[in-house]
C-alpha cells in the first residue's frame, strides 16, 4: 500500500512539473523570441536570427529615421498617463463608496463599474466611436483617453477595494471620537492604507492602456496615431525589425516597473487581493 501510494505521489508530481514547466515555456518563450529577434543583423524578421546586432535599436532611437514611431509612442504614452489618472480617481472614489456597502444597490454598481472587464473591447471602442460622432465630436487623444479611462476603471476599482479589506473600522471610530474631521482621517489613516492597493491598480491601469487595441483602433485619427496601431501597420506593411526592436523596449520597461511596484506596494499581493 505504501509503495502504490509513494509511486501515485511521484506521477502526481511529475504530472504537475511537466504541466508547470510547460505553461513557463508558452509565458516565457514567445518573449525569449522577440527579444533575441529584436538582435537580429538581418534586414527582415528572421529567428532563429543570423546573426546579432544592435542596428536595429539605433535605428529605433534614432528621431530622423524613427520619428512616426517616436510621436506614436509619445501619444500612447500622454493618453496612458491621462487616463490612469482618470481611473485612479474614479476607481478609487468608487471603492471607498462601496468597499462597506453590503446592499443590492453596491453590488449592482460594483458589477456595473466592472463591465468593461466582461465587455468586448471591440464592441466598446465601436459604441464610443458611434456615441462621440452622434455627439459631433472627433477622434482625438482627448476622447481616446475617455475610452482608455472607461476601460480601464475596473483594474483600479479591485486592488483598491482589497486594500479597503485591511481597514479596520474601529480606526475611523478613534479618530472620529478624538475630534478629527473627515477629511482628516482619510488623509492620515485611510489614505496610509489604501494608497499601495491604489498605486498598483493605477499602474495595470496604466499598462493596460498603453496596450489597447480595440479603442486605439476605432479613436485614433492620423493626427493621433498610437503606438500598437502603428507596430500593427509596420507589420503588415514590411515586416519591420524595428516592431521586435519595440517589443523588446516594451519588454524591459515593463520588467523594470514591475520590480519597482512589486518593491514599493506588494503588487502580486494587491492583485491577489490580500
Amino acid at each position: 500500500m505504501s509503495r502504490r501510494s509513494s509511486v501515485s505521489d511521484l506521477s502526481y508530481h511529475l504530472a504537475m512539473n511537466g504541466v508547470a514547466a510547460l505553461a513557463l515555456l508558452i509565458l516565457i518563450g514567445p518573449v525569449v523570441v522577440v527579444l533575441l529577434t529584436s538582435l537580429t543583423d538581418s534586414q527582415t524578421l528572421r529567428f532563429p536570427p543570423p546573426g546579432l546586432s544592435l542596428d536595429w535599436y539605433r535605428r529605433l532611437f534614432d528621431p530622423a529615421v524613427s520619428g512616426p514611431i517616436h510621436r506614436a509612442a509619445a501619444n500612447s504614452l500622454t493618453v496612458a498617463a491621462w487616463s490612469a489618472c482618470a481611473a485612479a480617481a474614479l476607481g478609487g472614489m468608487a471603492a471607498l463608496a462601496l468597499a462597506r456597502s453590503a446592499s443590492r444597490k453596491a453590488r449592482a454598481l460594483d458589477a456595473f463599474f466592472m463591465s468593461p472587464l466582461i465587455l468586448p473591447g471591440i464592441a466598446f471602442g465601436l459604441a464610443a466611436l458611434v456615441f462621440f460622432s452622434w455627439l459631433g465630436l472627433r477622434p482625438s487623444l482627448m476622447l481616446m483617453t475617455i475610452g482608455h479611462a472607461v476601460m480601464i476603471v475596473p483594474f483600479v476599482l479591485r486592488t483598491t477595494s482589497a486594500s479597503l479589506l485591511q481597514l479596520d473600522a474601529s480606526l475611523l471610530e478613534c479618530s472620529a471620537s478624538l475630534g478629527a474631521g473627515r477629511l482628516h482621517t482619510f488623509r492620515r489613516i485611510t489614505l496610509p492604507i489604501v494608497f499601495p492597493g491604489l498605486a498598483a491598480g493605477t499602474f495595470m491601469a496604466f499598462m493596460a492602456s498603453i496596450d489597447n487595441v480595440p479603442i486605439s483602433l476605432f479613436l485614433s485619427s492620423p493626427r493621433s496615431d498610437m503606438l500598437p496601431i502603428r507596430m500593427w501597420g509596420m507589420m503588415e506593411s514590411t515586416l519591420d525589425v524595428r516592431v521586435a526592436a519595440v517589443s523588446g523596449v516594451l519588454i524591459v520597461g515593463v520588467l523594470l516597473l514591475m520590480l519597482l511596484m512589486e518593491r514599493l506596494t506588494g503588487l502580486t499581493r494587491r492583485l491577489q487581493g490580500h
